[in-house]
């Protein structure tokens, strides 16, 4: 003999209620054929709820036996559950429980998302069966737009929309007028009349009398379970095509399926971030703040570093700086004698040295006229500025002839020329100054040069060495030795074969050396270090907003109770609904993360038109680092309040308003 298709033994439901327990259905034994139309009714808090969510798979038994098609449900997870109810169960609620961001054919679809169908598949058959149920010209109709009755109407359409051979309708008329109620009461009877399983749960015996066998429950016990003998003649709705409601859809292919679940939950996560605009807008803020933060940062450590190196290489890069003594502020340094400029000629004949310069320097009173003016005088080999980089800005720099014959031919900076000939406004070259008591011919004028070293706004005169030597310090021991080392070379290696050679000619280390690459590395670094401290504060705010983004996200999940568990009802995996959520979660990070790329690279337009003495200058890999950390602020803060979706009870879910 063949197995009912729902067979209920011994079956009992209990709920704990702070020290005591609530029996909600004790010890009953019901079977349920398929193809019958049958009502369970009963007085509130007679058990009649609690069985119709056992019976359809979304409340589990405390103990006994449940079976469909000789399937037992105690043994089934929350998947397996959910394809259980996706299979066989269309569910039609008292309160309609439609999603208002969708369409009432968007409704109708829902679990053919679930169950796999391709888009066009479902469309077709959803618009079938709702202009079945008289409902063509109400499509595209949110629910907000509908009457109860066409509510309800939608409802049926969805419990029809995978062929459910059971229909479970929980007071299918308790919300509606006699009028809709009869309605719905008849689109039933030719549900029922075209093979499918009803039933239906209602406190009204009215109602009841409806169907073909009554099923009464009191304190959770069944008292009566009998033929329904009365006058069921009901006048069915005219259906012009059932074919098409009934006929099977065929499934897409796994991808397709799953593709088509992700774009359902993209698509949700889309018209609920819609129509709530602001809290979305206020949720992505903090991303917002963070990311354009992160990125601009960044982008000011580079362009801030970018200035400070080309200042030091102003002074000209790849230079050793040689100097008597043991370090700076070395007290003996001034009665070393040992550097001298044999040294310098020396070092010129190395292959790692481009260019050398011996340098001796004091301090003098420039005159000229009526004019005076504090001066440091330097005095520099011919190819001192070639070592340091200094462009002139008229005449000529000193050269070979004006070493050797000990000329008093002087090269001024611009503070010099300021200093003395700010009221003229012909050039100075050719014209004679006093330095100190000598006089001396300029013979050309430097730029104004950005120096990051012993700049000053002191004036200052280049003049042979070799004349200073001679006619203000009388001694030929020099302040310091200038090299700047090849391109092909490096300083390091340089500052070694330098301090060997040296060390060997002196027969002593009486002298050390000043690398300015390792100045330049050290403010690299130092200016590294800063930017990478500044980006972490601003890390910090994308954390912040993180957690903003998980407390929404919590909130969203508390307000949306209801669609989940109608998602869940109508067969959602526990994997849909976390997929939604995260999408959700996701979107709100990526979308702000690119707000805030756009907001910081607008920024910087705005700021690089002013002249500030730098630019932003910005980098793909941290905009791409900040865009990618967006990404996973999403995932990680938004798993918790999706996994929490995912957890919820249909049952209590569904209770939820």
């Amino acid at each position: 003999m063949t197995e009912p298709l729902i067979v209920i033994e011994r079956l009992s439901r209990e709920y704990s209620s702070g020290d005591s327990t609530v029996v909600a259905l004790d010890h009953i034994d019901i079977s349920i054929a398929a193809g019958e139309m049958v009502a369970i009714v009963g007085a509130s808090g007679s058990g009649k709820s609690t069985l119709m969510n056992i019976l359809g798979c979304l409340d589990r038994s405390t103990s006994g036996s449940y079976r469909v098609s000789g399937r037992e449900v105690a043994s089934l997870d929350m998947d397996e559950l959910a394809a259980l109810r996706r299979e066989h169960f269309g569910f039609i609620f008292q309160r309609y429980h439609l999603l208002n961001e969708l369409s009432a054919i968007g409704n109708v679809e829902v679990p053919a998302v679930y169950a796999g169908l391709s888009q066009h598949d479902r469309r077709a058959k959803a618009s079938a069966i709702l202009d079945r149920l008289g409902m063509a010209g109400r499509l595209e109709h949110r629910p907000g737009q509908l009457s109860g009755g066409q509510q309800q109407r939608v409802s049926i359409a969805r419990a029809l929309m995978n062929d459910a051979n059971v229909i479970l309708a929980d007071e299918p008329t308790g919300a509606l007028d006699s009028r809709s109620g009869e309605e719905v009461l008849r689109i039933l009877h030719e549900i029922n009349a075209e093979g499918r399983t009803v039933i239906i749960v209602t406190h009204d015996m009215a109602v009841a009398r409806r169907a073909k066998r009554i099923i009464e429950l009191r304190d959770g016990v069944v008292i009566s379970d009998q033929p329904n003998h009365s006058d069921l003649s009901i006048a069915p709705i005219p259906i012009e095509d059932r074919s098409t409601a009934r006929s099977p859809a065929k499934p897409a292919a796994p991808w397709r399926a799953s593709f088509g679940r992700f774009r359902e939950a993209l698509r949700m996560a889309l018209l609920t971030m819609n129509a709530h605009r602001l809290r979305a807008f206020l949720t992505m803020l903090g991303i917002i703040i963070g990311v354009a933060s992160v990125v601009c940062v960044v982008a000011l450590g580079a362009g801030s570093q970018e200035r400070v190196l080309a200042n030091i290489n102003s002074l000209g890069t790849n230079t050793l700086e040689i100097f008597p003594g043991k370090d700076f502020g070395d007290t003996r340094s001034t009665k070393i004698k040992t550097l001298v400029a044999s040294d310098a000629r020396v070092l010129g004949q190395q292959i790692y040295v481009s260019a050398v310069t011996p340098t001796v320097s004091t301090s003098v009173t420039l005159r000229f006229g009526s004019i005076e003016a504090s001066a440091q005088v330097s005095g520099v080999g011919e190819e001192y500025f070639a070592v340091k980089g200094t462009q002139l800005a008229e005449g000529t720099f000193l050269d070979a002839d004006s070493v050797r014959s000990f000329a008093q031919d002087a090269v001024i900076d611009d503070n010099a020329r300021k200093a003395l000939f700010a009221n003229i406004s012909t050039s100075p070259i050719g014209t004679i100054i006093l330095v100190g008591r000598v006089p001396c011919r300029i013979i050309g004028v430097t730029r104004q040069q950005q120096s990051g070293f012993g700049s000053s706004a002191n004036p200052t005169i280049y003049l042979p060495y070799t004349t200073v030597q001679a006619r203000f310090l009388g001694d030929v021991s020099l302040r310091s030795i200038s090299i700047r080392v090849n391109d092909s070379t490096s300083t390091d290696f340089a500052e070694q074969a330098v301090t060997g050679l040296l060390t060997q000619r002196h027969n002593a280390k009486d002298f050390f050396i000043l690398n300015t690459d390792d100045i330049r590395r050290t403010i690299q670094t130092t200016t590294g270090i800063l930017t990478l401290m500044v980006a972490a504060i601003a890390v910090i705010s994308l954390i912040v907003g993180g957690i903003g983004v998980m407390n929404i996200m919590l909130v969203s999940v508390s307000e949306r109770v209801s669609e989940i568990g109608v998602r869940m009802a109508v067969g959602a995996r526990q994997n849909d609904i976390l997929q939604q959520f995260l999408i959700e979660a996701v979107l709100v990070c990526l979308i702000g993360g690119l707000t805030g790329i756009g907001l910081s690279l607008g920024f910087g337009v705005v700021f690089n038109a002013f002249d500030v003495g730098f630019r932003l200058i910005y980098s793909t890999t941290s905009i791409v680092a900040a865009f990618l950390c967006s990404s996973m602020i999403g995932i990680a803060f938004g798993y918790m309040p999706a996994r929490n979706a995912s957890k919820l009870d249909p049952v209590t879910a569904l209770m939820r308003e």
